[in-house]
């Protein structure tokens, strides 16, 4: 399964994306802030770098369940995919929503359910998401 992130409103505070599985749209992704190469990392507050990873559904010590986790990322460990609402929920992981709004998705948890439920569906893969930046006008 390929997954296609296609980053489009960033703000100081937040990135939200638009998330296409197969070449569908499939749901909004919020993330942290981008900070663009020379920008410092800063931890919990940084989007990931853009690029292309493998995913794979692995037990999250953290959440207690399985959970989509983006392989090798640099400079990253432990980048999930899973539900949450507002950019301080983020910590460099990526949030499904149905609907967005600045710094915010929301429905996560239905957008979440849909995204994993089609990952499973997928098989052991591989899957992979490439990540863009794409800004609106």
């Amino acid at each position: 399964m390929e997954l296609a992130l296609k980053r489009r409103w960033l703000t100081p505070r937040s990135t939200i994306g638009e998330l296409f599985v197969d070449g569908k749209f499939e749901c909004f992704i919020l993330e942290d802030r981008y900070r663009p190469p020379p920008e410092p990392k800063v931890y919990g507050q940084t989007a990931i770098p853009c690029g292309r990873y493998e995913v794979r559904i692995t037990p999250s010590p953290r959440f207690k369940r399985d959970l989509p986790l983006v392989m090798n990322v640099p400079g990253f460990q432990g980048i999930r995919i899973h539900p949450g609402n507002h950019a301080d929920h983020t910590e460099g992981c990526l949030l499904p929503g149905r609907r967005r709004t600045v710094d915010q998705v929301h429905e996560s948890k239905l957008a979440f359910d849909d995204l994993f439920e089609k990952l499973k569906n997928a098989g052991r893969g591989p899957h992979h998401i490439t990540i863009t930046i794409d800004p609106t006008p």
